[in-house]
């Protein structure tokens, strides 16, 4: 018998390389889908549970588990970003119709800059140093507006047959995964706890900021209250830093107006209620859920804006936090490798 030209040992190296080289194709042809996929993952983590309690508790079919929930969804996730999307679009097309009501506040910030700070052109300064960035921002932002439809449609095809069949894919899943029952455990928690304390805890804290925003900027005079809560709301996945573009510049422009009762007001309401709104509730939230340092929230956000628009306010935190609790739990195993390999020597 003729001795083989492979080796067994060469065989696995090929074929490993094989598997290396078609994954690495693969993973770049889904580089459209990241966000879905990404999408599915938050989605079936938050409502997972409801999933299992309506199949094994109160024995629905799960197809039709599995449509009620991405129903219920739709109703309470994407029917209002849409409404919160046409309302931008709306706001953007009437300050184009109308740039005078622009140009007359820049002019107003500029004269009360010029006249107190002796810095007549301060506004100005300031937009021409952030326009190219600003700029760039937008145009990604929009163009993954534009993606989302596609995005949303692929993650809840693929969301229903994760529903079906959980069980086969969470069986999968730890089948593959290199971590043993335990750690699995671990990181299933871990995973759950980080996506519920950024998505329902963060949207709590978004709609309240949002909301008393919107509340102080009606108190003291400020028009559109309601538009400026919506665009709060948005900014609020930036810790700290969010609220305070909106209500300084009212403040300046309420000053440059001589309502200089309601530009103190408004500064107290916004640096003594607003900001701390979020403190808080964070505080609450994270005792309570999961903890996202606000350092990861502002780097997430970085990262995910650029990879995924505007779901990059919510996907970029959760993906540095992800990969986070990757590192910890394979910490976690080297210790314990290092661990056995003492006892063994012993």
């Amino acid at each position: 018998m003729n001795n083989p030209v492979f080796s067994q040992k060469e065989r696995n190296i090929i074929i490993l390389l094989i598997v290396v080289i078609l994954g690495a194709v693969l993973l770049y042809a889904m580089r459209g889908i990241y966000g879905a996929i990404l999408g599915t993952l938050v989605m079936y983590t938050l409502f997972r549970q409801l999933n299992i309690v309506l199949v094994e508790r109160y024995h629905w079919p799960k197809s039709l588990s599995a449509i009620i929930i991405i129903l219920v969804s739709i109703f309470i996730i994407v029917l209002p970003f849409i409404g919160i999307g046409s309302m931008l679009v709306r706001k953007v097309m009437e300050l184009q119709d109308n740039p005078v009501w622009v140009k007359q506040i820049i002019d107003a910030i500029n004269q009360f800059a010029g006249d107190t700070l002796g810095k007549p052109d301060l506004l100005k300064e300031q937009i021409e140093s952030s326009a190219a960035y600003l700029g760039g921002l937008l145009t990604t932002i929009l163009g993954g507006a534009a993606n989302v439809f596609i995005d949303v449609t692929v993650m809840y095809f693929i969301l229903y047959f994760l529903f079906v069949n959980y069980r086969g894919f969470e069986r999968g899943l730890l089948h593959y995964m290199p971590f043993d029952e335990e750690q699995a455990g671990i990181f299933g928690a871990e995973l759950k706890n980080i996506t519920y304390s950024n998505i329902v805890g963060q949207t709590v804290v978004a709609i309240v900021q949002g909301g008393c925003l919107s509340l102080g900027f009606w108190i003291f005079g400020v028009g559109d209250a309601l538009f400026w809560g919506v665009i709060c709301a948005i900014l609020s996945f930036i810790p700290l830093i969010g609220p305070p573009l909106l209500f300084v510049p009212a403040v300046l422009l309420l000053l440059s107006k001589g309502q200089t009762w309601e530009a103190g007001g408004l500064l107290l309401w916004g640096f003594g209620l607003v900001i701390n709104i979020d403190n808080v509730l964070r505080f609450i939230i994270n005792k309570k859920v999961g903890d996202i340092h606000p350092l990861i929230t502002v780097v997430g956000v970085i990262i995910g804006l650029p990879l995924f628009g505007i779901m990059g306010l919510v996907y970029g935190p959760l993906l540095l936090a992800y990969f986070l609790i990757a590192i910890k739990i394979y910490k976690a195993n080297k210790r314990l490798s290092l661990k056995k390999e003492q006892l063994e020597e012993r």
